[in-house]
């Protein structure tokens, strides 16, 4: 496991928000009273079997990539989180309203630092996207009730937001609240789209510039990628890595590239060559320690919300047919 999140990572240095991928199955099921309502007890069924949460928490420690953003969208402070190196996410954007000045502790970054975690004493552990091993979760769920990763294991596809808001809501005892978000977020997914209809049906590749020179192609098994088909675009079905000999494979309707600048990647001349750079339908998002690449990485309810914003003016320039049209940078 250890293996698959450095590789998943490596264009994102540790913020390590790894796979996902649709899914139809059920991963949170709840347990002698209606979780709608916020009942409790509720069993929610994850990795290593099933955590049964008896009553409302009240110190919650987030222990995964993204955790944190599910938790206070839905008004939940945790008292402890993981952080994250490749990102000033303390200032990300999409969450200052959500985290009203609080700044939380946190128990480790790249490693988690378990100590630190007890010392919390939690009462409920959330890492539906943590990429925890077995004995992590054994001593972690002998602190508190522990969700480990609800998807992207064995055969069990890896879990999209929707699927990990609900988990998170039924822990928290808020899946009404979860749901009627829910709801809101793929409205404006649904809008933004019926007012670009030229998204629907385009190809988009998503690729990251890699320290070697590689570019890493992200597909349908990619939670980042996954928003651009949340907006009509068709991706690859698989991630992969492409060497800078097979660039071609970068050249999509719409190509979204991250991890160098507009000039850097410019003056590349094997990439300048591609015929989705040079009628500009590329899409330039800067270093992975900026904004929009981070949202992607967190792909939570909030931030989906601001990615939504801060793509739709560069796709719309990047698909309007019109080579005349330069695709805006990112608003800073």
């Amino acid at each position: 496991m250890k293996k698959t999140v450095q590789l998943v990572a490596a264009g994102a240095s540790v913020l390590a928000l790894a796979v996902g991928c649709s899914s139809d199955n059920t991963t949170a099921t709840s347990a002698g009273s209606d979780s709608d309502s916020g009942g409790f007890p509720v069993t929610i069924e994850h990795k290593f079997g099933e955590t049964v949460v008896d009553a409302e928490p009240t110190r919650v420690v987030t222990i995964g990539f993204n955790e944190q953003d599910f938790a206070l969208a839905l008004g939940v402070k945790p008292v402890a989180t993981r952080g994250n190196l490749s990102y000033d996410y303390r200032q990300r954007p999409w969450a200052q309203e959500a985290l009203g000045g609080t700044e939380i502790p946190e128990v480790g970054s790249t490693d988690l630092n378990l100590e630190q975690i007890a010392a919390q004493s939690p009462d409920l552990i959330l890492g539906p996207y943590s990429f925890i091993d077995q004995g992590q979760y054994d001593t972690l769920s002998g602190m508190a009730p522990t969700i480990a990763d609800i998807g992207g294991y064995d055969d069990v596809p890896a879990a999209t937001w929707q699927q990990e808001f609900a988990v998170v809501g039924e822990a928290l005892g808020k899946s009404q609240e979860a749901q009627g978000q829910t709801a809101e977020l793929e409205q404006k997914f649904a809008t933004t789209e019926s007012e670009n209809p030229q998204f629907t049906g385009k190809s988009l590749s998503l690729a990251f510039v890699m320290d070697d020179g590689s570019y890493l192609l992200l597909g349908k098994d990619d939670i980042r990628a996954l928003f651009f088909t949340d907006l009509g675009f068709e991706i690859p079905d698989a991630s992969e890595t492409i060497s800078p000999e097979n660039l071609d494979r970068l050249d999509t309707d719409v190509l979204v590239i991250a991890g160098q600048s507009r000039e850097q990647l410019q003056a590349n001349p094997l990439l300048a060559a591609l015929d989705v750079v040079s009628q500009d339908r590329t899409v330039y998002i800067g270093s992975f320690s900026t904004d929009l690449p981070s949202a992607l990485g967190y792909s939570s309810p909030l931030s989906l919300d601001y990615a939504i914003d801060g793509f739709t003016p560069m796709l719309a320039a990047a698909t309007d047919d019109d080579p005349s049209t330069v695709v805006p940078d990112p608003a800073s």
